[in-house]
């Protein structure tokens, strides 16, 4: 295992990169280590390097190894189906051809992934099935495939002397071309809240680039880490950036259900590997809702375990995979076997108590093939953008692949236009001379609970127009009281976080108002069905000043 130091040599900020990437995540640190060799790279991270959804990514990187069963052709099938409509097929092409060159460049760069002997006694990758994979296909470590990513690309930047690493660096505000009084709109930089000082920085940049991950902790219950606040959602948006497809909030269908644990993931590979779903009594109930049984996709498995939890006035269901020997769980599962232990509960004997939760935003900025958004010289990789791949439903395990491949998408464009791209104008300094330290914090605290419970209440699993309606009435005032605070008081992160979160509540509602259907992630029981009158559409959002289409 890696060992993080806490002071290294390149974790002081300078005031020009060429580079700034806001997050570190796969998508972040794998852009910074292919462009750092050319260019001066700063990589932010809200809190410490390792706070990220890929650190907790359990199940693994989708990509075809086994030419035999195996096909790009059927990968590309499976993503389009769970995508139900909406996945851009010229996408899905470009990002499944890249897996085995993805998961190639990974091993490189010391990621080991978990292996097994053929029949002919050599090495090859082993391969997990999960949800929505017509084979199996999915590269892992064992069942801690995010730590062993992450780990191993912060290890390699924190060698690499052309990165700078800056923990507890969050981004207050992208700053752009027309804010500075210029004609031509063009990304300049950043303001960043050192929350460690308490300072905010201006930082300049050629290229700024979007990597922070999604906005589940929008909702009540999440598998992610606290950091998925839809920070860069909200940057991009207030930039002047398109956002499409909110409505498409995923819900992971095995989140543990435990009154004192933290939230943590029952990885989709549970399933792959013959995890049965079951009632209190025993009673398997997922024949009913779809003939895949358990290895449906994830919104099919979310929506029929929040059913039989409404229909039966019961708190969880439960993932029985006790008919597997201990030694397979073990060997498969060691960190979900060791976290359940610790609580009591050994998979090996008894069922696992499970209830769905947030996990992935298969919408988000809008960007092209390239991961430009509307912004020249702003970027968007990773869960934060949406470039067509997931459609109206991620399918497991392919958004690391995204991360990867839509990575080396932006540094081979970056590369293409960096030269031709004119140096940022001068930054002004961050202006508070009209806010003071704030007495009452706990408002902060209160309005991101009332924030994320009506989120949960109202805008989840299933909705209604009267249920948005309701939700979009509490948001209102919620903005306004946000607004008044934010302009009062100094910054914290906290405050930050709360400000994004209003705005990605916001854009979530207005999505899901827009779409008068039903349509993977997005059921809503005033229109439980496809609207088949039309080809399937994207919801766009623009905010009220016309962003520049993307180029």
């Amino acid at each position: 295992m890696t060992t993080l130091t806490a002071n290294q040599p390149n974790n002081t900020a300078d005031s020009h990169y060429d580079i700034l990437i806001a997050g570190s995540g796969g998508a972040g640190l794998s852009l910074a280590l292919h462009l750092a060799d050319t260019y001066k790279v700063a990589v932010l991270a809200k809190f410490a390097l390792t706070e990220c959804s890929t650190y907790y990514a359990q199940g693994g990187i989708s990509a075809v190894f086994d030419e035999e069963y195996d096909s790009i052709e059927s990968h590309i099938e499976d993503t389009l189906i769970a995508g139900a409509g909406l996945c851009d097929p010229e996408i899905v092409r470009l990002t499944v051809a890249q897996g085995r060159q993805s998961i190639e460049w990974l091993r490189q760069q010391g990621v080991n992934f978990t292996e097994e002997r053929n029949a002919d006694g050599a090495k090859q990758l082993h391969l997990n099935r999960e949800g929505g994979h017509s084979h199996r296909r999915i590269v892992h470590t064992d069942d801690a495939t995010g730590k062993a990513v992450s780990l191993s690309l912060i290890e390699r930047a924190q060698a690499h002397p052309n990165i700078t690493l800056l923990e507890y660096h969050n981004v207050v505000e992208l700053i752009t071309a027309t804010k500075l009084g210029a004609s031509e709109q063009r990304i300049c930089g950043a303001y960043v809240l050192d929350s460690k000082s308490g300072s905010i920085k201006s930082i300049a940049a050629k290229v700024v680039v979007l990597a922070t991950g999604g906005a589940n902790k929008v909702y009540l219950y999440s598998t992610n880490p606290h950091i998925s606040s839809g920070d860069g959602i909200a940057l991009a948006w207030r930039a002047g950036c398109r956002i499409s497809n909110m409505e498409f909030m995923q819900f992971h269908p095995t989140c543990l259900y435990h009154p004192t644990a933290r939230s943590f993931l029952i990885s989709e590979a549970v399933r792959g590997e013959g995890a049965h779903l079951i009632l209190p009594d025993g009673e398997r109930f997922m024949r009913r809702y779809d003939e895949r049984m358990e290895l449906a996709p994830r919104d099919i498995v979310a929506r029929a375990i929040d059913s039989e939890i409404k229909k039966h006035g019961i708190e969880c269901v439960y993932l029985d995979i006790s008919h597997k020997s201990r030694e397979f769980i073990q060997k498969h599962f060691p960190t979900i076997y060791m976290q359940c232990l610790e609580l009591d509960i050994d998979i090996s004997q008894q069922p696992i108590p499970v209830v769905p939760a947030a996990h992935y935003t298969c919408g988000g900025v809008l960007t092209d093939a390239n991961a430009r958004t509307d912004i020249p010289g702003l970027y968007a990789i990773g869960e934060v953008a949406c470039t067509g791949l997931h459609g109206a439903n991620r399918m497991a395990s392919n958004s690391l692949l995204e991360c990867l491949v839509f990575a080396e998408q932006a540094n081979q464009d970056i590369r293409r236009r960096f030269a031709q791209l004119p140096e940022p104008l001068p930054l002004p300094d961050w202006d508070e001379s009209k806010v003071g330290d704030s007495d009452e914090e706990v408002v902060i605290a209160h309005n991101w609970d009332e924030l994320r419970r009506f989120m949960w209440d109202y805008v989840g699993i299933v909705r209604t127009n009267k249920r948005l309606e309701r939700a979009m009435n509490r948001l209102v005032l919620l903005k306004e009281e946000i607004a008044e605070y934010y302009g009062q008081f100094r910054i914290t992160s906290d405050l930050l976080e709360l400000r994004n979160l209003v705005i990605v509540a916001e854009l979530i509602i207005r999505c899901a108002q827009q779409r008068k259907e039903s349509r993977g992630l997005h059921y809503t029981k005033d229109y439980p069905d496809l609207d088949n009158s039309q080809p399937p559409q994207n919801t766009v959002l623009t905010p009220e000043k016309p962003a520049q289409k993307v180029h």
